[in-house]
């Protein structure tokens, strides 16, 4: 995992070339690196769509995902994540720390995965590592242990210093880096390894005993006690293990290997994973072996041109056969499994069982969605699912012709079930279809892929923003939902106090009537009307957000009350709340890093500054400035084609989202066409 452009899937493919699953090396720049497989993906230089693989070193089988950089893809990673014990971070060594290097390591942290990082690009002209360490401490706050310093930087950067063993490590460009030879630490660089080394081994002192008395009574450890003490501290995430090197450049990879091995867990060193039994909310656990009952994770969906749906499973206990029936606990329903499949990127490689920890995909499971448990019928479990962004993005489509209109149902339909943070909305008022991503890029993606992959013709609108609605106060409302037709009529009661609540809770419902003024079983339909009402707001249909609910009172008819009579005394309470509350509308706000030459920071700030951008913070970077702040997502529509006429192709930007504001009354006004 890393930022775009530090170097994750040319790590991989040096990874895959070293361990023998390919026999050539592949290149981003040339579109021929294994796991970039999508033409999307070939063509444009980036990793769009997390691809996985399984390769061998040393005995063990170590099971790879490579995730893209990108923000608008970071529901990759998420997934990613989700299901694997331990993770690699890139680090670019001129970049350093980076706007979405962040991003992964704070999804890193959510899920507790231990962690060891990786400083690349170590032959780039800027590059820094011991900067780059200094920013992991202060951007990350990360306890960092180096367990590699680098011999020599730049042009002359030829391999590592193994502060461990205490010896350098000199890699062969003849043949790709695949041998490398040992030898003694230069004597210009013997003090400052010293030094490193003396920090690693007090930082470890305080997780192992042995190392703790060794370093009391200045007794050097040996190499194979040092690595035991790094590998407690990385799997309890008291430490993260740095290493160093250039992967395009074939120095450093097969170390980094080995601190895999050495420092990462096995499934068996992680804690076992715990669910909840459907039903009874009862928590319960499964340990990582074979002879437990079956339970796996769903964590991604993939069509596939020759065999339909592949459903991405994680093992977590138990063994599970092609041709078996599994339970899905989420839907309360049983799927059969046709074929069991061991990926390498797109390629595929069919198994007959997958046990414990194995990462695999199955054909045949028809209604299984992503993050849904998959597990043994006698003794279900539901395991924690995933957490995935909303949309900040839209933009509005239809087919070219009445024929394609069911095509690009059709399409979307599939694309929706592989990508979670991909939405589809039809739009009653205005009669469009709206479909909404993480940024201008996920959409491009998804519109090129329902062009070239699905066939589809269809017209395409500019992207809009994805605003959200909330309320300035606090109201009471009544509504009541009377019909008489003559026979049984319908009555519905409800009262309603609206008020604001935390930025990104949604709508929260709560239920405070008293003595009985509406039955328990009519509660849940006056909060289906709220929840329904929420989906589209009065001033331009966006969804409503930060609204806390209160039922507070109400009445029922012993004969004309129904569900129906109260969702829709729910749903008119709610709607005419927003009217009285005062509504407005909050824009998505980015988190923004850009990086441009000196002589063109006046033009890149005034021009920033003209796009309502909160600029936070100035740093210097090599020969360059880095200019953070936040800036509304409306105002950055095809910025990269300014940014680059504005520094002559020098300047680059990251975005990406990272809270709401209330968007200013001049702007709401111009959106809704009515004053404020």
């Amino acid at each position: 995992m890393a930022h775009i452009d530090a170097g994750k899937t040319t790590t991989t493919e040096r990874i895959l070339y070293y361990t023998g699953k390919v026999y050539k090396i592949g290149e981003v720049d040339e579109g021929t690196a294994t796991m970039d497989w999508m033409v999307q993906e070939q063509e444009r230089g980036i990793t769009i769509t997390s691809a996985s693989t399984t390769c061998f070193w040393n005995n063990y089988r170590i099971n790879i995902i490579d995730t893209p950089g990108h923000v608008d893809f970071t529901v990759e990673v998420e997934r990613s994540l989700r299901v694997l014990d331990g993770a690699i971070i890139v680090l670019c060594a001129v970049g350093g720390v980076e706007p979405q290097s962040e991003t992964v390591w704070r999804q890193a942290q959510r899920y507790h995965i231990p962690l060891l990082a990786y400083i690349n690009k170590m032959d780039r002209i800027g590059c820094d590592f011991f900067g780059t360490l200094e920013q992991m401490r202060k951007r990350l706050a990360a306890k960092i242990i180096p367990v590699q310093i680098p011999l020599g930087w730049e042009e002359n950067f030829n391999g590592v210093i193994d502060l461990v063993t205490m010896k350098a490590l000199i890699f062969n460009k003849e043949d790709y880096g695949s041998t490398f030879k040992y030898a003694e630490i230069p004597h210009d660089l013997l003090d400052i390894a010293k030094e490193y080394r003396a920090k690693m081994i007090e930082a470890v002192a305080e997780y192992d005993a042995l190392i703790m008395e060794k370093f009391v009574h200045s007794q050097e450890p040996l190499p194979a006690e040092l690595k035991k003490a790094i590998r407690v501290a990385t799997i309890e995430h008291a430490c993260v293990p740095v290493f160093c090197g250039s992967s395009f450049r074939n120095i450093g990879v097969q170390p980094l290997l080995d601190g895999v091995c050495e420092y990462l867990p096995s499934p068996i060193d992680v804690p076992s994973i715990e669910g909840t039994v459907p039903h009874t909310q009862e928590k319960q656990k499964r340990i990582t072996s074979d002879d437990e009952y079956f339970s796996a994770l769903a964590f991604k969906i993939m069509s596939d041109a020759y065999v339909g749906k592949l459903t991405f499973l994680r093992v977590y206990s138990g063994v599970l056969k092609s041709g078996e029936y599994v339970f899905n606990a989420n839907r309360q329903i049983k799927e059969r499994i046709g074929k069991l499949l061991r990926m390498h990127a797109n390629k595929q490689e069919i198994v007959s069982e997958v046990c414990a920890g194995d990462i695999a995909a199955a054909v045949g499971l028809r209604m299984t969605k992503t993050g849904e448990t998959i597990c043994d019928g006698d003794q279900p479990i539901i395991l924690e699912s995933m957490h995935f962004p909303d949309p900040v993005v839209s933009l509005a489509i239809e087919p070219a012709t009445q024929a394609a209109q069911d095509k690009l149902s059709f399409a979307m339909d599939k694309i929706q079930e592989e990508d979670p943070s991909f939405h589809v909305k039809y739009n009653n008022e205005t009669g469009q279809t709206l479909i909404s991503g993480m940024g201008e890029l996920h959409l491009e993606i998804i519109v090129d892929r329902l062009f070239r992959e699905f066939k589809v013709e269809a017209n395409v609108g500019k992207p809009q923003v994805a605003y959200k609605e909330t309320i300035t106060s606090a109201v009471q409302i009544e509504s009541k939902f009377i019909q008489q037709t003559g026979g049984r009529g319908q009555y519905g009661h409800v009262v309603l106090e609206i008020s604001g609540s935390v930025r990104g809770q949604g709508v929260i419902f709560k239920n405070e009537i008293t003595k009985g003024a509406i039955p328990k079983e009519y509660i849940n339909s006056v909060k289906q009307g709220v929840i329904s009402a929420a989906t589209s707001g009065i001033l331009v249909g966006y969804p409503v957000i930060d609204v806390e609910v209160k039922l507070v009172d109400g009445s029922f008819h012993e004969v004309d009350s129904s569900d129906f009579a109260f969702r829709m005394a729910g749903s008119m309470a709610f709607t005419d709340g927003l009217r009285k509350a005062g509504s407005v509308l909050l824009e998505p706000i980015m988190s923004l890093e850009a990086v441009v030459p000196v002589e063109y920071l006046g033009d890149v700030i005034g021009d920033l500054g003209s796009r309502r951008c909160k600029i936070d913070l100035m740093t210097d970077r090599a020969n360059a400035k880095v200019v953070r702040g936040f800036v509304p997502m409306a105002e950055m529509f095809g910025y990269a084609t300014v940014i680059r006429s504005l520094t002559q192709g020098r300047g680059m930007y990251t975005i990406e989202p990272s809270y709401y504001l209330e968007v200013p009354k001049h702007i709401q006004e111009s959106i809704t066409g009515r004053s404020c």
